[in-house]
């Protein structure tokens, strides 16, 4: 069965966004464009917002991604910055709706796991590796570029089973039935 498509993988921020995209072809990944979306000398969140959703949209038009994997907000001590992050998370999630996009969260320690093997990773090892598996030359100035990467390879590494398809079915059984390869014999 052939599979061909383009995900878009998105790292939200409220300072730098982080997004990239990959052509995934009978199961082979090529790297189509990474990059991010600059907000920190924008004056107001409303203003980022607005960037946010220009910037998407454009993406969304020029590259036309089947399917949008977003790195999900994980708890932090600052209640603030972790309501903007929602903030800037649903306008890229509204983006991918208004263009009838699926999407799909991942956790952060998801994404890591999935790319390096480990969950407490760096930025600097999940970018290496991101580095290697797409074969790209040069390491981008902002290391959230790769990590919008690194959602984006995660999602086609989990089929598309984020935390929104998880089900309280869920267990190694499920896991190992949906992925033979992975069990060592």
């Amino acid at each position: 069965m052939s599979h061909d498509k383009i995900i878009l993988g998105i790292d939200p921020g409220t300072t730098v966004m982080g997004y990239g995209l990959i052509h995934v072809q009978n199961n082979q990944l090529k790297l189509v464009n990474f990059g991010v979306i600059q907000l920190h000398k924008l004056p107001t969140q409303p203003d980022k917002l607005k960037r946010i959703l220009e910037r998407l949209n454009g993406l969304i038009q020029e590259y036309k991604p089947d399917e949008m994997a977003i790195e999900a907000p994980f708890f932090g001590k600052n209640v603030q910055s972790m309501l903007k992050l929602g903030r800037a998370q649903g306008v890229a999630i509204a983006s991918a709706l208004n263009h009838n996009m699926p999407f799909e969260e991942y956790s952060p320690r998801r994404v890591k796991q999935a790319i390096t093997g480990n969950g407490s990773a760096s930025k600097e090892q999940v970018a290496a590796m991101i580095q290697k598996l797409l074969n790209f030359p040069e390491m981008p100035k902002y290391l959230d570029a790769t990590d919008g990467l690194a959602v984006a390879v995660c999602h086609h590494f989990s089929k598309g089973i984020g935390e929104h398809n998880k089900t309280k079915g869920d267990s190694w059984t499920a896991f190992l039935s949906q992925n033979p390869e992975r069990l060592k014999k």
